[in-house]
């Protein structure tokens, strides 16, 4: 297992990515025909215009409040010793099936252009109702620079149960996919469900939140929060993975033990970042739709978008936190002594319905480039992909008509594996993955 409070500088991506390569999925094109409710032009969002000014900056500032760490240990030590990640991939139990044994209405859902080189569908026990939808993801690309966490390269997937389908213990609560990726062809995942601890750790309750945004950075896991929830983001150790000792409906303590409505596997929050200036609205602080990790800001740091309506006309903001450089508080926000985090950058764009983001400097580039990745108006079909910074704005574009409707359908997050230069995304139905030159030459 290696050190957390560091990275491992380890270089192994050219084998790596001749593995990758070998194992490519080169997929069919996913639309030959795009109806004309797709072929509506997205309206241009345009340049990116920087926040600079106190009033808008303040109103991005977090306030760290983590869980005491003897809330924590009670817990532990009810529940048992935490397990690792490894652990977890171990007892996997579902798979995860490439695009060619997938439906035609699964790939259906994947980027028109630029076209998805590799490609899967989840375990039908887990698509049979669309009672719990995928929305984030993020990879141990982000987790550590040299791609492994522990023994394995790992794919995580965050799912937020509908608040109002399915049955009752389980709505609006949110899951991840612990997704074992050491062979392409054969990826295999297992569910542990987020909890948060009450009581001072003599229970939990599940995260009832919807989780459209998460990053894995070092052993944390940083999850976006519903809108008008007092908490902007949670925070999770994935050192801290605990077993339920008990399978019945009810979440938390029970007789006999610690259940989690079936999971076998929890995650206990071990912190949150709340705005300083209440909780987010469209006047105030923005709610925070997408996440990403950016390592190419000297710290690392998070990247975050606001979540608008999709087709609407309230410009929507995008901004930076930077990572803490502490080995002590590896994985957590830069914070002062009163454990403010601000944001380091900040701007605002005419983009709505952002789904997914991603900050990313070229080398040898005077700006970072910003991707999103956007819902369409009517929240039905393929959404849009630009690529924004202070000078410009394009489109990914698809069909006779040059459509600016490409991207996936119900788009999720994005994650940039910076080892082997792919980008990971979800559609409502699949997980994908591609070259970010080809993101990138697809906006060209």
């Amino acid at each position: 297992m290696k050190h957390r409070g560091r990275h491992r500088r380890r270089r192994r991506g050219a084998a790596l990515r001749a593995v990758l390569t070998g194992a490519a999925l080169a997929l069919t094109a996913t639309a030959t025909l795009i109806s004309t409710s797709q072929a509506e032009v997205t309206e241009d969002p345009g340049t990116l215009k920087p926040l600079t000014s106190a009033a808008d900056t303040g109103r991005l500032r977090l306030q760290e409040r983590l869980v005491p760490a003897r809330t924590l240990d009670r817990l532990a030590a009810s529940m048992g010793r935490p397990v690792g990640v490894d652990a977890v991939l171990r007892d996997a139990d579902r798979e995860l099936r490439e695009a060619a044994d997938c439906s035609a209405g699964d790939r259906a859902s994947l980027p028109v252009e630029p076209d998805p080189a590799r490609a899967y569908c989840w375990d039908p026990a887990d698509t049979a109702t669309t009672d719990w939808r995928p929305a984030s993801v993020t990879t141990s690309g982000d987790a550590d620079d040299d791609g492994v966490w522990g023994s394995h390269r790992v794919v995580l997937a965050g799912w937020t149960h509908s608040t109002t389908a399915g049955r009752p213990g389980e709505r609006g609560l949110a899951r991840i996919a612990l997704v074992d990726a050491d062979d392409p062809a054969h990826l295999a995942y297992r569910w542990a469900l987020l909890v948060v601890p009450v009581d001072g750790g003599r229970d939990y309750r599940g995260l009832a939140s919807g989780i459209t945004g998460m990053v894995w950075y070092e052993n944390k896991l940083l999850v976006t929060t519903t809108a008008g929830s007092a908490d902007a983001l949670y925070v999770y150790d994935l050192d801290r993975i605990q077993r339920t000792t008990a399978d019945a409906p009810a979440i938390g303590r029970v007789p006999g033990g610690w259940s989690a409505g079936g999971y076998r596997y929890v995650l206990p929050a071990v912190g949150s970042y709340r705005y300083t200036s209440g909780p987010c609205a469209a006047a105030g602080p923005p709610c925070p739709g997408a996440l990403a990790l950016d390592r190419g800001t000297a710290p690392d740091s998070l990247t975050a978008a606001e979540w608008t309506a999709p087709g609407g006309d309230r410009p929507a903001r995008l901004w930076r936190y930077a990572f803490s450089t502490d080995p002590a508080r590896a994985g957590l926000l830069a914070t002062d002594a009163a454990g403010r985090a601000d944001p380091v950058e900040a701007y605002r764009t005419r983009a709505a319905g952002i789904r997914g983001v991603l900050s990313y400097r070229a080398p040898g580039a005077d700006r970072s480039s910003w991707y999103v990745g956007q819902l369409p108006g009517t929240q039905d079909g393929h959404g849009g992909m630009w690529r924004q910074d202070t000078a410009d704005a394009r489109a990914a574009r698809c069909g006779a008509d040059a459509s600016e409707r490409c991207w996936a359908q119900g788009a999720g997050s994005l994650s940039y594996w910076q080892e082997t230069g792919e980008v990971w995304s979800l559609s409502d139905r699949m997980l994908f993955a591609l070259p970010l030159a080809a993101l990138d030459g697809s906006v060209d």
